[in-house]
């Protein structure tokens, strides 16, 4: 079985999160068979070993990674492959993914721009 870890970064404010909560829960909507869970790097759990450990405990035998970054900096490039290296020793049953920066992907950029432009015309929502 498959399965989805969307990594993020993690802040002290629990609200931060809403977004990629948002984002699992359409994954789970989208596709209610693939289980997906959320990890953070800092300050928030579960951590990537838990989430990992979550999903092998449902039966994963293959999870795929996603960092939920604009870009591929230090965190995605560094920090991430170590971390994923601790994973595979730790459950060497089950195969370990990494996708591509989640703010890298082309229909990730498209939609950018169109908010962008949006809020540009004066028709972007406010914080």
């Amino acid at each position: 079985m498959n399965g989805t870890i969307l990594f993020a970064h993690g802040a002290r404010d629990p609200r931060w999160s809403a977004p990629f909560e948002a984002v699992a829960e359409a994954m789970r909507a989208a596709a209610p068979a693939l289980p997906v869970r959320l990890a953070f790097l800092d300050f928030m759990h579960p951590t990537l070993p838990e989430a990992a450990a979550a999903l092998v405990a449902e039966g994963c035998t293959r999870i795929v990674v996603v960092p939920m970054f604009l870009g591929a900096g230090g965190h995605v490039r560094q920090d991430l492959p170590r971390l994923l290296d601790g994973l595979r020793a730790a459950h060497p049953a089950t195969g370990f993914e990494l996708a591509g920066a989640i703010g890298e992907q082309p229909e990730v950029l498209a939609a950018m721009a169109a908010a962008a432009l949006r809020s540009a015309a004066g028709r972007g929502a406010a914080a």
